[in-house]
């Protein structure tokens, strides 16, 4: 299947699946006019490392997680390597999160001082 067909299977773009192929986690074969062919396995592929972008790992990380790329990631135990690329993934959230609460609470304290009394967020 050429990249258009994949993007439109897997829900993703086409830059999408150059940047994970750049990455080395997908790859093609070039018909002769040059285009990107992808076989069908591409598309559980893609549909996993979707599924771990979302949960919050990135390109660098699913690397571990190339030799089950092409079954259900999802459903199959996790690996020790795995497991501690996703722990120390965690981490790192749950560290940029607790920053980015402290910044909100100083910004928030610096208006109530600023108006005098409760701030309501702007939607």
């Amino acid at each position: 299947m050429r990249i258009g067909e994949l993007a439109r299977a897997t829900g993703t773009t086409a830059r999408a699946l150059r940047h994970y192929e750049q990455a080395g986690l997908i790859s093609s074969e070039r018909a002769s006019n040059g285009y990107r062919v992808y076989d069908e396995r591409a598309v559980a592929r893609v549909g996993n490392i979707r599924y771990l972008l979302a949960a919050g790992l990135t390109l660098d990380d699913v690397r571990v997680f190339l030799p089950c790329l092409d079954g259900d990631v999802a459903a199959a135990p996790p690996s020790d390597r795995g497991l501690r690329v996703a722990l120390q993934r965690l981490a790192v959230l749950n560290q940029r999160i607790a920053a980015q609460t402290e910044a909100r609470d100083r910004l928030e304290t610096a208006l109530q001082q600023a108006v005098g009394g409760q701030v309501r967020p702007v939607a």
